[in-house]
């Protein structure tokens, strides 16, 4: 195919977390439900810094560091100055912050996008491996009506609209949390005080999923084809998203995923039910056999998984060529998830550069 025909790429930024570990030696435990979004309390020089490494790549698109970020997880975090958790009233400024961290850091021309975690990335332990909710969260509707609350909270940073240029919902593990998620989307009627301002289909978004274990489902029993029509069908919602994908995933796997998902976009197009070409958005981990274990929140080497024969960002290059390749997608966003830093973006990026 002539090089004009190839999907253009765009780079995203790779692990937030795990470079905050890695590289920065930050601990998180019990004591830090927000994760990296902690440091946005108590050390926003030090998530600046680590941003600002994937920020030099440079990289096209620079997520938030908002990705377990809620109204419960806030509540439990406790600090000398909030002893008694952070209440909803005192959220706002720190949402501000890690936009303007990203802002910051990025390169003029980069985009910022909104992250965006399912509700299983806020309990305790974490469930968006597994996809098990309590019951106060556990269908569609109830989803819903979270993350239509979360929203309410981003909704009143100043300007965010035009502050980010897209909406990252990553790391799905449910089918009903996907349909929730399409749900949350509508052309509400000027002044319509109901649904936050976010959610009117002016801001571009995309939701990644998550493939874990050896098998090729949801954590939630879901086969690809299922997922896509979830993702991208005009049942669920009169808004499609720019772009759907998979996350938190391993590397190994994500040929073989996107090729079903290409299959599922093709069938879903043969129906009438698809609206417009999305996007593929794909950030793998960038692990070498290592598994995160929720519990005790530390990497373990996985005994029962071979090594990888060629590089992490071999893997995932090979994968973006095959996908630019295919009339199937209008762009191709990569990155990494988990154990893939600044280096591992910046080697990624040149040779997808030099092919």
């Amino acid at each position: 195919m002539a090089q004009d025909k190839l999907a253009p790429v765009l780079f995203l930024d790779g692990g937030l977390g795990t470079s905050l570990e890695d590289k920065y030696g930050v601990k998180f435990n019990e004591n830090t439900p927000l994760w990296s979004s902690h440091l946005l309390i108590d050390d926003p020089e030090t998530l600046r810094s680590c941003q600002g490494d994937f920020g030099s790549v440079p990289v096209d698109i620079l997520l938030t560091a908002t990705y377990q970020v809620s109204a419960e997880a806030f509540a439990r975090t406790k600090t000398p100055d909030h002893p008694l958790g952070i209440s909803r009233d005192e959220i706002i400024p720190f949402l501000n912050l890690a936009v303007s961290i990203a802002e910051e850091v990025k390169v003029p021309d980069a985009h910022i996008a909104l992250s965006l975690g399912p509700y299983g990335a806020t309990m305790i332990p974490s469930q968006e491996y597994s996809g098990k909710y309590d019951e106060e969260h556990d269908s569609l509707e109830k989803l819903l009506n979270w993350h239509k609350d979360r929203f309410q909270l981003f909704d009143q940073i100043d300007r965010l609209g035009s502050r980010i240029r897209f909406i990252a919902f990553e790391t799905v593990p449910r089918l009903d949390e996907i349909k929730a998620i399409r749900k949350l989307f509508t052309r509400a009627p000027p002044g319509d005080l109901n649904t936050p301002s976010l959610l009117h289909g002016d801001i571009p978004f995309w939701i990644s999923c998550v493939f874990p274990g050896d098998g090729y489902t949801l954590p939630d029993g879901n086969f690809v084809d299922q997922v896509v029509d979830a993702l991208l069908s005009s049942d669920y919602s009169d808004i499609t998203p720019w772009g759907i994908g998979i996350n938190c995933t391993k590397a190994a796997k994500v040929a073989e995923l996107v090729y079903m998902y290409e299959s599922a976009v093709s069938r879903l197009a043969s129906t009438g039910k698809l609206e417009t070409q999305p996007s593929l958005v794909l950030y793998p981990d960038g692990t070498n056999g290592e598994v995160y274990d929720t519990t005790t929140k530390t990497w373990r080497v996985s005994t029962s998984q071979p090594l990888p024969l060629t590089s992490w960002e071999h893997q995932v290059a090979d994968v973006v060529a095959h996908a630019r390749s295919q009339q199937c997608w209008k762009s191709v966003v990569v990155g990494g998830c988990c154990k893939a830093s600044h280096d591992n973006i910046k080697r990624l990026r040149a040779i997808i550069r030099d092919t």
